[in-house]
């Protein structure tokens, strides 16, 4: 496998397997490749992974699949026909990494466990990216991304007070499992680079363990002080003020004043420098003691304005705020578009397509734009002949259904 030429991204001449489906794991390759990693999307035939029928779909076109998997070369591959493992086999000694993500044990049913893997590639980086990891009473269960978010605990601190929890409008969960994915494979090959005799490795990455990897307080809180964190609606409840805001003109913001001098300089703006001196409100941790009476009277002067006089008077104070922005907010914001936040994918299908900017930037190297995700199979002729495929073998593959 012929490694990207391009040397502007950490992680150029690694080359990556990416046989996962949907989100997550996916991402992790797809952030792999925006940092200069070249990596092959392996599909079934058929193209049926989900992620091509997830909405945004136009006129049948997946909009979210060219995004997800940009930067990559596509191939059509059925591992679980004999002649499709053995194919894959056959170029695995070319990659440094495969990245899977079916139920544990999966691999093995195809004549693919990591024993097999590693006789043909001893330094292979094999990730495993399932919702609960490859050992437990629940290694087989299947699972997606409000799954994770829900037993990992994610879940429990969104939502109203009182009542239910809530999901947000986007598989956080995935996102999340994604860059513990990228994380896993730079650190991996991190190691590999230090030691040319080192060995491979099985990457067992749980979504549930990395969604619940962000939660840091919640155990020491419960074993120490006897809580269980809650859903408080927008309120925080270790710091205040932090709260979203409506102006009199309906529109909201989130503000937060967690340490001190800025909570002094909040109130200065919403004339109660009193505040900065009243015992109350002196400390975060007194203010979260009476928080609701603080969020209250903030309310209540936030209520009474327009939210342009609002934003004038926090910039002028060095208030830390934003409104909640939509698409259409981020798209001409003067903060994004200096800073070209969303850069246009080059697309056979549109010319180009908008899309998030790679991150993080790498100051004085220039970061090419990735072309947006591939067509089922679409560098099927490319990539094989790379492994001495003739045009005649990949017919006779496609025929029985194998590519």
């Amino acid at each position: 496998m012929t490694a990207s030429t391009n040397p502007s991204g950490a992680l150029s001449g690694v080359r990556i397997l990416d046989m996962a489906t949907v989100l997550a794991a996916p991402f992790g390759a797809t952030l792999c490749a925006d940092h200069g990693a070249t990596v092959v999307k392996l599909e079934l035939p058929d193209g049926s992974d989900p992620l091509r029928s997830l909405q945004p779909v136009k006129e049948g076109v997946p909009l979210w699949w060219k995004v997800a998997n940009r930067g990559k070369r596509g191939i059509s591959l059925d591992v679980r026909k004999p002649r499709g493992r053995d194919l894959l086999l056959r170029m695995l000694p070319h990659f440094d990494v495969l990245v899977e993500n079916f139920r544990t044990g999966t691999m093995d049913r195809w004549g693919l466990d990591a024993e097999t893997l590693w006789a043909i590639n001893p330094r292979l980086v094999i990730l495993r990216l399932t919702g609960f990891g490859q050992t437990g009473p629940y290694r087989a269960r299947p699972g997606f991304a409000r799954v994770f978010e829900a037993m990992s605990g994610f879940t429990n601190l969104s939502g109203e007070e009182g009542g239910s929890p809530q999901h947000m409008n986007f598989p956080v969960g995935d996102a999340v499992a994604g860059l513990f994915a990228a994380f896993s494979i730079a650190s991996e090959i991190a190691r590999l680079r230090a030691d040319p005799t080192a060995k491979g490795a099985e990457v067992d990455l749980s979504a549930t363990e990395a969604l619940f990897r962000l939660l840091d307080p919640l155990a020491i809180e419960h074993e120490q002080l006897g809580l269980v964190r809650a859903p408080a609606g927008n309120c925080a409840t270790y710091t205040a003020p932090s709260n979203m805001y409506v102006s009199l003109d309906r529109f909201f913001f989130s503000l937060v004043a967690s340490s001190d001098a800025i909570f002094a300089r909040l109130a200065a703006a919403v004339d109660r420098p009193e505040w900065a001196s009243d015992e109350r409100f002196a400390t975060n941790i007194q203010r979260v003691v009476h928080l609701r009476e603080l969020d209250r009277t903030l309310s209540e002067w936030f209520a009474a304005r327009p939210y342009e006089a609002i934003e004038r008077t926090l910039e002028a104070g060095g208030v830390p705020f934003s409104k909640v922005y939509s698409i259409e907010d981020i798209e001409r914001d003067p903060q994004f578009v200096a800073r070209q936040a969303i850069v246009r994918l080059p697309d056979p299908q549109y010319g180009s397509v908008p899309a998030p900017c790679i991150v993080p930037r790498i100051t004085g190297r220039e970061m090419p734009v990735p072309r947006t995700g591939p067509d089922v199979g679409e560098h099927n002729a490319e990539v094989y002949s790379q492994f001495g495929l003739s045009a005649s073998e990949l017919s006779a593959l496609k025929a029985e259904g194998v590519i």
